[in-house]
């Protein structure tokens, strides 16, 4: 598919800074508010929030099939109902109206004024109304270092691991927007010198570096996704931090899985990069070993080179970059995971979230969660202020960040963060 939108000699007459994530051809989606009026739907350029309800009430978005409702809103869910073809036009239209050769914009101050909203003068809100959320278990990596923390390197993989894309069903009513503070989550856990389980305080609370794709309106109950037709029903992406509690899900994950030590907190970032935006970055994927059922087979280059850094800020003090990773690291790619989560029939509806799983890369430093980079406990990373990280501690926030990068085009994602309060 060839989207002249992301055409990288494109410029626009707003200006941008060269390391932006916010280029033209970015233009991701989300929900900004500012002072105290209504939220509503917004994209963005360099260092400015483009207001779509002002570019919708001016009369830029003629011919298009939107309404004021669809931008007056609080969520990207009406937005998202026209499906694929609607938020690529949507994407064309801004696009134009941004590119240095177009003034119809350009040349009525009174306008630029009304649309680009500098950022500083907003916040960023939830971008979407989750209804559903699943997580995935994707990277092969990630997945072999925990089986050989918790098993053996000969047993590290579970027999269905390279067979499906294995997940679970997670809990949206927790997914928080950056920047939202959240409280160290208590629980039962087992001491490993304990006879019996103690209620308390995690104290091994990690963070999981991932990222997450939301989904236009699915086929109904019964109907499923083909791996060829994944992309169609694939909105974008956003930067995942899925919090866990280690201790907790150590002692309550046989024989359901994840629960109390995964669904007090995730947080996203806060726009949503389209499929669109991030077609230029494909790259191939793993050769999958042994052959995957056809349902699962695909074509084409269907992995996406995304650049991802995770740092640790102690309270008053520098962030420190404690692993760097690449989502094409993941054996298991969107498409997979889309058309195996509806193959059985299970509907797919606007808005649900899919995470990726913990991205981890081969090398060391490249490992995506506490757990493996300290090697559960035994191998503390040193920070520059002397102290030492096993997991993270009260007070510590966490940062991650992603973009893209090729051409001399830089598409990203933004950032995601929040701080760990002390438990209630």
């Amino acid at each position: 598919m060839s989207l002249s939108v992301n055409d990288p000699s494109l410029t626009s007459w707003v200006e941008v800074a060269k390391d932006s994530d916010f280029p033209i051809q970015n233009l991701p989606l989300g929900i900004i508010q500012m002072w105290n009026e209504k939220p509503r739907v917004a994209s963005r350029i360099g260092d400015f929030a483009i207001d779509l309800k002002s570019l919708y009430v001016l009369g830029y978005m003629e011919n298009l099939a939107f309404s004021a409702d669809d931008f007056d809103t609080n969520s990207l869910n009406k937005m998202m109902k026209k499906g694929k073809l609607g938020t690529r036009k949507l994407r064309e239209r801004i696009s134009k109206l941004l590119q240095s050769g177009t003034s119809d914009l350009k040349n009525k101050q009174h306008h630029v004024d009304q649309i680009l909203i500098p950022m500083e003068d907003v916040t960023m809100l939830m971008p979407i109304e989750i209804g559903d959320y699943t997580d995935f278990y994707s990277s092969e990596q990630h997945a072999f270092n925990v089986g050989c923390l918790f098993r053996d390197p000969e047993n590290a993989l579970m027999p269905n691991w390279k067979h499906i894309p294995v997940g679970y069903h997670g809990r949206s009513s927790s997914i928080l927007p950056s920047g939202v503070d959240f409280h160290r989550p208590k629980g039962q856990m087992k001491p490993p010198t304990a006879d019996l389980p103690v209620f308390g305080q995690s104290n091994l609370l990690d963070f999981e570096l991932e990222t997450a794709f939301f989904t236009y309106e699915g086929k109904p109950l019964g109907g499923s996704i083909s791996t060829t037709e994944a992309d169609d029903y694939i909105f974008g992406m956003t930067l995942l931090n899925d919090w866990s509690a280690r201790d907790i899900q150590g002692w309550e994950y046989v024989p359901l899985g994840p629960f109390l030590g995964k669904n007090f907190a995730s947080h996203i970032s806060c726009w949503i990069v389209t499929l669109d935006a991030l077609e230029p970055f494909r790259v191939p994927g793993p050769v999958q070993d042994p052959k995957v059922l056809p349902y699962l087979e695909y074509t084409g280059d269907k992995h996406i080179a995304i650049n991802l850094d995770v740092l640790i800020q102690p309270e008053g003090k520098e962030a420190v970059s404690v692993c760097t990773s690449n989502y094409r690291h993941m054996y298991w790619n969107m498409n997979q995971q889309l058309a195996h989560h509806s193959v059985n029939g299970c509907n797919i509806r606007t808005g649900d979230c899919m995470g990726s799983g913990t991205i981890s890369g081969p090398e060391v430093g490249q490992y995506g969660s506490m757990l493996e980079i300290s090697w559960k406990g035994t191998k503390p990373f040193a920070m520059p202020d002397g102290s030492e990280r096993k997991f993270i501690l009260d007070n510590d926030t966490v940062i991650m960040r992603g973009y893209c990068e090729k051409d001399g085009v830089r598409i990203g994602f933004g950032e995601v963060a929040a701080k760990v309060l002390p438990a209630n």
